[in-house]
């Protein structure tokens, strides 16, 4: 076992470096931002800007489409939402704009 320690800036303690490598692993303040660099947050609305097709649902979502209350996967590149007819529908960040 090591005796190194780390400052944690959120909680002003120090914490030993194992602990804190195991909760940076879950990144929760992990920043996601749309085709122009705006800030997303859960809850936002976004719209497409441009035409994607859409796997294993025989559809494609056209460009403009709005995409109302998304969720934050934890990944810096993929946001979660719900869209008419497509379950468990994830988007790349890139491909939308904030509104």
């Amino acid at each position: 076992m090591s005796d190194d320690y780390v400052y944690d800036e959120a909680t002003g303690e120090w914490v030993s470096a194992v602990d804190a490598g195991a909760e940076g692993a879950g990144a929760p303040g992990v920043e996601v931002r749309d085709s122009v660099g705006n800030l997303l947050a859960d809850g936002d609305s976004v719209t497409l800007i441009k035409d994607l097709k859409v796997k294993g649902a025989n559809q494609t979502l056209k460009r403009g489409t709005l995409i109302k209350s998304i969720r934050l996967t934890g990944d810096e590149q993929e946001i979660d939402c719900r869209y008419e007819g497509i379950k468990g529908l994830v988007l790349r960040a890139e491909f939308v704009r904030k509104r």
